[in-house]
């Protein structure tokens, strides 16, 4: 059984904003405060505990490959490795704390649409190790697409449009890392979410563009995983077909 989306809303771009701004809000109430602590102290004890140990090596790492001449530069290479240890957090960090994170964020999901119909009664949410087994192929999916981007990167003249690529295969990647939570609820698996996806790619590539700038900002990005997760159910009950 495929996913249907309603397609005209999914070209419609001020969904998904919407769709934030209220998870925004209802990220807040009291029934969700235990579905997102957890996820946000797992985010924190990892960027916390890697940028920690970034920043005891990379004084070792400086005075390896840099020569003596050029340590004057540390003023200039200690706040340059803070710049690439978020953006490369991005790519790495964030899929590692989603994985780690994925038993929470599926119940979150599944209280969310609980809430936003009112309903009360036994939350419906998969298997821990079939939630786990779907982030890996959605981890592997992304990896596959990642390699030949960063191939581009390195490639003079064509690494001009490797930005571009970047935001977005990051907007995309994260579009299907949030909407799988919910999607996984209703017994769709990590295929069926994708060609869904697919069917709205603008509404997708908007929610995904949003996250990812919000990611790549220090302290929000420990926060807003939960948060899209959240938002990502209340925009798929606005794709449903009426």
């Amino acid at each position: 059984m495929n996913i249907e989306f309603d397609k005209k809303a999914g070209v419609n771009p001020l969904l998904p904003v919407k769709s934030l701004l209220q998870g925004v809000a209802m990220a807040r109430h009291k029934k969700l405060r235990q579905y997102i602590l957890i996820p946000i102290v797992i985010n924190f004890c990892l960027y916390s505990g890697l940028l920690y140990l970034g920043y005891q090596y990379v004084g070792v790492l400086i005075a390896q490959f840099i020569p003596d001449w050029l340590l004057w530069l540390d003023w200039f290479i200690y706040p340059l490795f803070f710049i690439c240890f978020f953006v490369i957090g991005f790519f790495s960090f964030t899929l590692v704390a989603n994985l780690m994170a994925a038993p929470f964020y599926g119940g979150l999901a599944a209280k969310t649409l609980h809430l936003l119909h009112d309903e009360a009664g036994v939350i419906q949410e998969q298997p821990l190790l079939a939630v786990i087994g779907s982030e890996i192929k959605r981890m592997g999916y992304l990896l596959s697409r990642a390699i030949p981007i960063a191939i581009i990167s390195v490639i003079p003249g064509l690494n001009l449009i490797a930005p571009i690529l970047w935001g977005l295969f990051g907007a995309w990647g994260l579009s299907m890392e949030y909407f799988a939570y919910t999607l996984e609820n209703e017994g769709f698996l990590f295929a069926e979410q994708r060609e869904a996806l697919r069917s709205v790619r603008i509404g997708a590539l908007t929610f995904g563009g949003i996250v990812l700038l919000a990611l790549m900002l220090p302290v929000l990005n420990m926060i807003i995983p939960p948060i899209a997760v959240v938002s990502a159910v209340i925009y798929r009950q606005r794709l449903a077909v009426k």
